[in-house]
């Protein structure tokens, strides 16, 4: 993809600090993302399929074993439990769902459960497939798209000058390996990383560039949350006009890619999220991350709506492909759970006073009907709502104390931020207590 903006211009817009100038470039920004994808989006949802543990030693990363940190752990899902984090996710009003797992690849017995649940996705929701299971060759790559994935997320992290700050046991040369193996694979690629690690502006710039050469399909945005215990666990986080203004400057080095923000958008960027979203994002991670909270789908649905952009599904992906399917390899029709439950709720009100017993319809999965105000989703009077249960870092996540003191981090760095307060953390407390 050519950029839109040379290195030179890129390192000047990031010299910007007026919110004036900034919102300049965002209506820039915006431009391009509207001549390029129109109003469409790109909703994602994700589970945490096996978590803790990790061998390696990135440095934002909770669930390495060289963290200080209490460890978030649970084995590999089963197919089944993958099939009801995914209706839950489409219930959401989510496009697409990614199973993710730690570490730098599965094994032969956990490949297969990861093989066994997308295909269950793939026969039970019209959602689209994604998966994120760090290094892989084109071997597995071809059986997973078998399987009926059609993109593999693998970040680069950050740029390639200062990426061994980030991470020593995992190589920049190995991430863009797996990346090749997934194209050659035949399989769509999603390819980013994670800002304010540390690095400079002009390695920030030097990382769009990489990307733009890259030339994934998607590319994430994701902003360092900083994790008691970790390397990075001191930072302060990332000012909210400087996320923004980063994003929009992404978009114009860009221009073709599908932009989602991702991790830590909430704490980074807060009330100005949807600043971010017109600095040209396609879509968001629609809820929770992998260890931290997000947005309810509720607010990720509002913040898109209010700026005029549609966030339903197409009602044939594979005769109208949408800019995020250009293969165009879904095809059937897609429901929407939100509408069918608002029509069934309007049909309960009726039959309810003939003294017949609602049910719910068979479309809306992974959801029940539940009494009293609404919860994510709920008809307008709060008489009744669609509780739907996504993936929740603060209650589905064992944390277990570590028994032993990990090893020291191969770079020799110190793990910093012990005792910060978290805010997945204090929603588990408060739920325990």
């Amino acid at each position: 993809m050519a950029p839109l903006i040379t290195r030179v211009e890129a390192l000047e817009l990031g010299q910007l600090r007026d919110p004036q100038q900034i919102e300049a470039l965002v209506e820039r920004a915006w431009a391009v993302r509207k001549d390029r994808f129109g109003t469409s989006t790109d909703m994602c949802s994700l589970v945490n399929a096996k978590s803790g543990g990790c061998a390696e030693d990135c440095g934002f990363c909770a669930q390495s074993r060289f963290a200080e940190s209490e460890t978030p752990m649970h084995a590999m899902m089963e197919p089944e439990q993958i099939l009801e984090h995914a209706r839950a996710a489409e219930a959401a009003g989510a496009h697409r769902f990614c199973m993710v797992t730690q570490g730098q690849g599965l094994s032969k017995r956990d490949f297969e459960k990861l093989l066994e649940g997308t295909r269950l996705v793939a026969k039970e929701t019209n959602l689209k497939r994604c998966i994120s299971i760090g290094h892989m060759s084109v071997d597995r790559a071809k059986l997973l798209k078998e399987a009926g994935v059609q993109r593999v997320h693998h970040n680069v992290e950050t740029a390639k000058s200062y990426y061994p700050e980030v991470s020593t046991t995992v190589r920049y040369e190995g991430r863009i390996r797996t990346v090749e193996a997934i194209k050659e694979a035949g399989l769509e690629s999603c390819v980013g990383g994670i800002l304010n690690l540390g690095e400079t502006p002009e390695q920030r710039v030097e990382m769009a560039f990489e990307l733009a050469e890259i030339d994934p399909t998607s590319v994430p945005i994701n902003l360092l949350n900083p994790r008691p215990g970790t390397k990075f666990g001191d930072r302060d986080f990332m000012d909210p006009w400087e996320a923004v203004k980063w994003i929009a400057i992404f978009r114009l080095v860009l221009p073709d890619a599908l932009f989602r923000l991702c991790g830590g958008r909430v704490e980074n960027i807060g009330d100005l999220q949807p600043l971010a979203v017109k600095a040209g994002v396609n879509g968001v991670m629609m809820g929770n991350f992998l260890t931290t909270l997000g947005n309810t789908p509720e607010q990720d649905r509002a913040m898109f709506e209010d700026l005029g952009l549609d966030i339903s599904r197409q009602p044939d992906n594979g005769s109208n492909p949408r800019p995020d399917n250009r293969d165009g390899w879904l095809s059937g029709e897609t429901p929407n759970v939100i509408e069918t439950f608002m029509d069934q709720a309007e049909w309960d009100a009726g039959v309810a006073e003939r003294g017949v017993t609602p049910q719910l319809p068979p479309s809306i999965i992974g959801a029940e009907r539940v009494d009293g105000p609404p919860t994510e989703v709920g008809t307008e009077d709060g008489s009744d709502g669609l509780n739907v249960r996504l993936w929740d870092p603060s209650t589905q996540l064992r944390y277990r104390p570590r028994k032993n003191p990990p090893p020291p981090r191969p770079d020799g760095a110190p793990n910093t931020g012990h005792g910060r307060t978290t805010r997945e953390r204090a929603v588990a407390e408060a739920s325990a207590g």
